[in-house]
């Protein structure tokens, strides 16, 4: 797997270039001691790998603006996509000092060698709409969610979708404001942020990534246990769990639903979380970061590769979840 002696890592995301797999992550230092203070304490880090196994780790790639910014606190989760040969952009999730981190905003940098990031202008992309997006009020919620960009081209235009975690106001049970949000661009420097894609179900749904296969389309997300709502919690049929699941659509742009069943990587206590789906020699892949190990303890490491199947109805399954999987 990937694990660093001195460091923990979570949230991940992906990208390929000459037959070379890099992996951004979030990662902090466990000095801090208490895992939940590696959010106001992170970086983004980055490594190498030829088969999603064995990985060079080639250090800090990306990191919290040195002046006071919109991103001068954190720079959390985000995505990579390639525009052109060498034209490669990062978006992020960025917060600021001034509002003790409680506003998030979605940054955009760029690079020619997936190591070495510039931000474009003072590095902000997009920002809420409370038109459309529910706004940060003291109580109502712990934070004004606008995180986790999944950006892709438009497999419908000529541009560039923006997957995005979010919420909306006018529910009844906070845990129904989770929604995943959607901006379309044509250059990937201009957004325009459009109503969400999926509302409901649940109070978040973190770390988007959406993908075609087999004439679907899929939105992985993660959510923890406390965060389902009572509608949902009733309709599920067994205990409430923490990981990752998804949404079905015959389109990009929906209508999406939950798929029906059990959540694609879920327990209590989560054994991983902010799982991704990638492909390698033909074959679907998920991999997740450890979060738990079975005393409780935050572990911060991202899994080894765990094969996923496809059955015939187009719902998604982890199997042989112990076997490390080298090769092609």
């Amino acid at each position: 797997m990937l694990a660093l002696k001195d460091k923990w890592i979570w949230d991940f995301w992906l990208a390929r270039r000459n037959g070379l797999w890099h992996i951004f992550f979030l990662q902090a230092p466990n000095t801090l001691g208490d895992p939940e203070l590696r959010h106001w304490n992170v970086s983004q880090g980055h490594a190498v790998s030829e088969d999603l196994v064995n990985w060079k780790y080639l250090g800090v790639c990306f990191g919290p603006s040195a002046t006071e910014s919109w991103d001068d606190y954190t720079t959390w989760t985000g995505s990579v996509v390639q525009n052109g040969k060498d034209d490669w952009h990062l978006f992020y999730t960025g917060t600021s000092k001034r509002e003790r981190g409680l506003k998030q905003r979605i940054g955009h940098a760029t690079s020619t060698d997936l190591h070495n990031w510039r931000r474009v202008g003072d590095g902000l992309a997009l920002d809420l709409d409370p038109e459309l997006y529910e706004e940060f009020e003291e109580g109502r919620w712990h934070d004004r969610a606008m995180r986790d960009p999944w950006v892709m081209r438009d497999p419908e235009g000529e541009g560039w979708l923006m997957f995005f975690t979010a919420r909306v106001a006018g529910h009844a049970e906070s845990n129904e404001g989770g929604a995943i949000g959607l901006a379309e661009s044509s250059d990937l420097e201009n957004w325009t942020i459009c109503e969400p894609i999926f509302t409901g179900s649940f109070g978040q749904l973190e770390v988007p990534q959406v993908f075609s296969l087999r004439g679907k389309w899929y939105c992985l997300f993660c959510t923890h246990s406390y965060d389902w709502a009572q509608t949902y919690r009733r309709s599920y049929g067994a205990p409430s769990v923490t990981g990752t699941h998804y949404l079905i659509g015959d389109s990009c742009r929906g209508p999406w639903k939950l798929a029906g069943g059990k959540f694609l990587d879920g327990q209590e206590p989560a054994k991983r979380y902010a799982g991704k789906v990638v492909q390698r020699g033909g074959k679907l892949y998920f991999l997740g970061f450890l979060d738990r190990n079975v005393e409780g303890g935050f572990v911060g490491a991202v899994s080894d590769p765990i094969p996923v199947e496809c059955d015939e109805e187009g719902r998604l399954e982890l199997v042989r979840a112990t076997e490390i999987v080298a090769g092609n």
